[in-house]
């Protein structure tokens, strides 16, 4: 092993844990940049929004009735249900709602769920302490910061060994995230992420069957993050060196591939560089690696006017192909509302002929629509060779014509992402509509203006006003 041996550098390393935990312990509201509050609670309410809209689908009534079995009712808020349960059992239902119709935010860059880590802990443990809304914004933005940057440190390196990576870092968000409300000191931070190590994980495997454990990750990250939070408050040791350390999270999780990893992103000017800021709100309720197909689709949608559409090829970064695209004969037969949106086949064929998708093209009727499902068998995936893949999901779409012609379009920056991002008047449009499927539209509105104006507010006060009148 000699000195530029990547494992002998990380052994050196003093330990990104502390680094992180004595920022976090030194963190306050005031510390925090305008861009950051304001992102905040832009994405805070476009998470509520869709854990609104998740209790319309079968997969809520499942998750809500098996927490319900497990602890009987409690006096946690869940989100869009009159009835209440015990504090970790709605932050595992809260997380699982907030993440289920893969409609929350996403980093691009770091490819995690920047909100769904962070928010489901910081709503139920915050309601259980009386926190201010203050406190909750700094909370949810350490924790949202931390699961950025360890996505940021692995490059993408968890998807491409089986590992969903807001599965993986929603562990150490939610335990900063509870461990800030509790007001721990740098030592019980240290030891609150150590203890998030022995629990963080979430496999891919739901991707061969469109199961439903993807949604269920960063729900099992809150409650992990909580127990860890309250574990180290009372002195239960953690290791010190959880990311960097021999059988750490880099050579566990990533195996040879942790030699890859940009380790000094953990801390790289923590406090002084928000990458918070740059995460993105989605414009469009599937895996944000297709978002680039789903524009250029819909920039070409005017142009085909009805005509018969004989071929469409479809152009994606490389490395999310094996995510979105294959096994091909899968991916042009999406049969549930969870393989069609990890289908670029199906969002490229929708969008193209109906020129727009939102959840109504994942209803039962349009992911059977004939037209879109004989177009999809029809759509052929490549890798894009102008991506700007990760700092954006590019994607380009082909189409050729029964007349003969052939369009072309290809989006470099996907619609959501900076610069391109959802301003606070489109957010808002978005919270109402994924809201109201749920709540009374008078009571959506009053959500708003309390996720809007959250640093004067409690975080009960927000929680209360989740709930749904029985």
């Amino acid at each position: 092993m000699t000195d530029a041996d990547p494992i002998a550098v990380r052994q050196r390393h003093p330990g990104a844990a502390r680094r992180i935990a004595e920022f976090a312990a030194r963190l306050d509201y005031d510390a925090l940049p305008d861009a950051v509050v304001e992102r905040a609670k832009l994405s805070i309410l476009d998470a509520l929004g869709v854990g609104l809209a998740s209790n319309a689908y079968p997969f809520a009534d499942a998750a809500f009735m098996g927490a319900l079995a497990l602890g009987g009712v409690g006096s946690a808020s869940v989100i869009g249900r009159p009835e209440q349960l015990p504090l970790r059992d709605a932050a595992l239902i809260n997380g699982i709602l907030i993440h289920g119709l893969d409609f929350d935010d996403t980093h691009l860059a770091s490819i995690i769920h920047a909100t769904a880590a962070s928010l489901p802990a910081v709503l139920s443990f915050g309601e259980s302490l009386d926190s201010s809304g203050r406190d909750g914004l700094v909370a949810y933005a350490l924790g949202a910061e931390t699961a950025i940057r360890i996505g940021l440190a692995v490059k993408g390196g968890f998807h491409h060994v089986g590992f969903h990576a807001t599965g993986v870092v929603a562990h150490f968000a939610s335990a900063l995230a509870a461990g800030k409300l509790l007001g721990l000191d740098a030592d019980r931070l240290t030891a609150a992420q150590g203890i998030a190590a022995s629990t963080a994980s979430g496999v891919q495997v739901f991707l061969e069957d469109g199961a439903w454990t993807k949604r269920f990750h960063p729900g099992w990250a809150a409650v992990a993050g909580i127990t860890a939070a309250r574990l180290a408050d009372n002195d239960f040791k953690g290791p010190e060196r959880p990311y960097e350390g021999k059988f750490g999270l880099l050579e566990t999780h990533l195996q040879a591939a942790a030699n890859d990893a940009d380790f000094d992103a953990l801390t790289r000017n923590l406090g002084g560089t928000w990458e918070i800021v740059d995460t993105a709100i989605k414009p469009y309720p599937v895996c944000h690696f297709i978002h680039g197909c789903a524009d250029a689709a819909i920039a070409l949608h005017l142009q085909i006017a009805g005509e018969e559409i004989v071929s469409v090829e479809a152009y994606l970064p490389e490395p999310t192909l094996h995510i979105v695209a294959e096994p091909a004969a899968a991916k042009e037969a999406a049969g549930t509302d969870y393989e069609a949106k990890f289908s670029a086949q199906f969002v490229v064929a929708t969008c193209l002929l109906k020129g727009r998708f939102g959840l109504p093209e994942l209803a039962d009727a349009a992911i059977t629509d004939e037209r879109v499902q004989a177009l999809a068998k029809r759509v052929r995936c490549a890798a894009d060779p102008e991506t700007a893949f990760p700092a954006y999901f590019s994607g380009g779409v082909r189409v050729k014509l029964a007349s003969g012609r052939t369009l072309w379009r290809h989006v470099r920056v996907n619609s959501g992402a900076p610069p391109n991002a959802l301003d606070r008047d489109a957010v808002s449009a978005k919270f109402l509509a994924s809201a109201t499927m749920i709540l009374p539209e008078s009571q959506a509105l009053r959500l708003r203006e309390c996720v809007l104006d959250l640093e004067n507010r409690p975080i009960r006060e927000l929680a209360a006003m989740l709930r749904k009148l029985a």
